[in-house]
């Protein structure tokens, strides 16, 4: 993992405050003492894209910017999927690298139920129900990368190999581009 000085940031220091309940993904973070800077920012509901909006507010590029996205594997079995805001989740990638034929995206209820967050704040970190997790391979040239910190209007910067560590998760090339 990358240390706490390497990117500048300290373990659990926030952009500003923690406003508002600190969130699983943040704690899960905080407990494994890894290198992280939450980011809450304004949230408007009525934006086209939470990814979008978040990499606007964040000042960053949409390929830093990563989304969190429930898939169905031969319909049955859960995965994560984490891919740039710019891009498109590539279902017979996310399948191919979750050792199944057919993908689709999970209902957002079911998302919701699983990850213990609502669609929009979807983290892959401290979610309720641990799932295999797949970060697109775009994420391996980041120093840092942004992902949802458990709600909307709030993110967490951090090196993606540092993402991979704590979640146990792989990366894969998964994003349509």
């Amino acid at each position: 993992m990358a240390t706490w000085r390497q990117h500048g940031i300290v373990a659990g220091a926030p952009a500003g405050r923690h406003t508002g309940r600190v969130t699983p993904a943040i704690k899960l973070l905080e407990k494994a003492k890894v290198a992280h800077r939450v980011i809450p920012y304004p949230h408007d509901p009525a934006a086209d894209s939470y990814g979008l909006e978040a990499a606007e507010a964040l000042g960053v590029s949409p390929d830093q910017v990563f989304k969190t996205l429930v898939a169905t594997i031969d319909g049955h079995r859960h995965v994560v999927a984490v891919v740039p805001v710019s891009t498109r989740l590539d279902l017979k990638a996310i399948a191919a690298a979750a050792k199944g034929k057919k993908a689709a995206m999970a209902d957002p209820a079911a998302a919701e139920r699983m990850t213990g967050y609502v669609v929009g704040g979807i983290s892959p970190l401290g979610q309720k129900k641990r799932l295999d997790t797949f970060v697109d391979d775009s994420a391996q040239t980041l120093d840092l990368m942004y992902v949802s910190g458990g709600r909307r209007g709030l993110d967490i910067e951090l090196a993606p190999a540092d993402l991979v560590a704590t979640l146990e998760a792989t990366f894969a090339p998964i994003a349509n581009r």
